[in-house]
């Protein structure tokens, strides 16, 4: 401990003195090109869309425009048993005054009889609601979550459509805090905000709680000052009839909600007044993954995901004539960069680090890293607590994990780039959970 720390004193004292310093080439091979041109500058990015909004809302007077558009919520199911009812009773019991239909889809019905069973025994009591009608849609043959969200969304009626995930809840005035935001006719689509609801269950629970917090709450929310937001969460998002129509549904294939995004926005630069909002207030409730395993799993899907979306569907849609400057720039460089070049980057030069240089040299710079990086977190973990969360208390039961945000966040860089090097050799974007392989094998991609 002692040799490393001296070292590490000495160090930093080279690095102002002579930052040529043959024993810091690495600190600033890695920083200077990476920290000081790339990532500082979209952390400032995000920083200035929080204080934007933050002075905004203070300076806001509250007002409620009386505009209650008829709202239809699809929910994809698949096997949460009897846990469905708690996403049915969390939308039927809305403080929302205007019309809304809840449209459960159970996927493989045949096989999720219990889903089924479980939707159609709140039928009576949801539709003695005033306002309310549930309409479960059973599909019989297992057809994947696109298939799910193109069959529910042919059966709406509602001006607003929602779609949501089997194992969301929310809170009572998510639907009117929503919809608020469609009395602007330039609103296409609204980013609804995730909590994980088991974070109590496990460690692997409790740190993707407050991954969301700062990767959703508070970065959305600073993307969505600019008309930036880098994706509308599949298990979370609103949308204006027309805006689906005009892109015409959910299209087949894997990472089905960053897809839609890109297809909204390939129109930002001919609907020069188009937005995608993310509104914190309007609050989802999710379950994570509670195992490490299961985390693992599922990032494997997701990232893989996203270098067959950007470098496959839809390398196009990097292009000013179609989203404009801004959107390009977050989509290189929160998007490109930093899922994808990012986790290549760090872990080849993990393994050179480890190959080239001694073993205090490593331990000093892993230090360096991990200390500007807890930093960052909780910088924006506070303005999240402090600004823009609405249960602080629930909240500050979380700040104990910040010291272990920075590893996990790096264990979690190093498997992306598994998951993208198992993408680009072994197309994994057609082994999903998210979809038989039969619905797969029939895409265009």
């Amino acid at each position: 401990m002692g040799d490393w720390m001296t070292f590490l004193i000495r160090s930093m004292r080279g690095l102002l003195s002579d930052p040529f310093s043959s024993e810091m080439w690495v600190v600033l091979f890695k920083f200077v090109p990476l920290i000081l041109f790339l990532e500082l500058p979209y952390y400032l990015l995000v920083l200035a869309g929080l204080m934007k909004y933050i002075l905004r809302k203070t300076e806001e007077t509250p007002e409620r425009v009386p505009f209650y558009p008829s709202v239809s919520c699809v929910i994809t199911c698949y096997s949460e048993g009897k846990d469905i009812q708690l996403t049915i009773r969390s939308l039927a019991e809305q403080i929302y005054p205007g019309k809304m239909e809840i449209i459960p889809v159970i996927d493989g019905s045949v096989q999720n009889k219990a889903t089924y069973e479980a939707a159609l025994d709140m039928e009576e009591w949801v539709n003695a609601l005033p306002n309310r009608v549930l309409k479960p849609l059973p599909k019989r043959q297992r057809g994947g979550r696109v298939s799910s969200l193109n069959a529910g969304y042919a059966v709406t009626t509602g001006d607003i459509i929602m779609v949501m995930d089997g194992d969301t809840s929310f809170d009572n005035d998510m639907v009117d805090k929503a919809t608020r935001h469609f009395v602007d006719p330039n609103v296409a689509c609204v980013s609804g905000c995730l909590r994980v609801r088991n974070w109590r269950v496990s460690l692997a629970a409790a740190l993707q709680a407050v991954e969301y917090l700062v990767s959703i709450m508070a970065s959305k929310t600073g993307l969505s000052e600019f008309n930036a937001v880098n994706n509308i969460s599949g298990a979370f998002g609103i949308f204006r009839r027309t805006t689906l129509e005009l892109i015409g549904g959910w299209d087949s294939g894997t990472a089905e909600d960053l897809d839609l995004t890109i297809r909204v926005k390939n129109y930002f630069n001919r609907e020069k007044k188009m937005r995608i909002i993310f509104d914190p207030e309007v609050m989802g409730h999710t379950d994570a993954p509670d195992t490490f395993k299961g985390f693992f799993k599922q990032r494997l899907r997701w990232d893989g995901d996203l270098f067959f979306l950007y470098f496959v569907k839809h390398f196009r849609s990097f292009a000013v004539h179609l989203i404009g400057w801004l959107n390009l720039i977050v989509m290189l460089v929160g998007g490109l960069f930093f899922q994808i070049i990012t986790p290549i980057l760090l872990f080849f030069y993990t393994l050179l680090l480890f190959v080239v240089a001694p073993l205090r040299v490593v331990a000093a710079i892993f230090l360096i890293v991990y200390v500007f990086y807890l930093a960052v977190e909780v910088f924006f973990f506070f303005i999240t607590l402090f600004f823009l969360s609405e249960r602080p208390k629930e909240d500050r039961h979380l700040i104990p994990l910040l010291p272990l945000m920075p590893v996990f966040a790096f264990f979690t860089r190093l498997w992306s780039a598994f998951a993208i090097m198992w993408e680009m050799t072994g197309r994994g974007h057609l082994d999903s959970s998210m979809a038989p392989w039969w619905v797969l094998k029939k895409t265009k991609f």
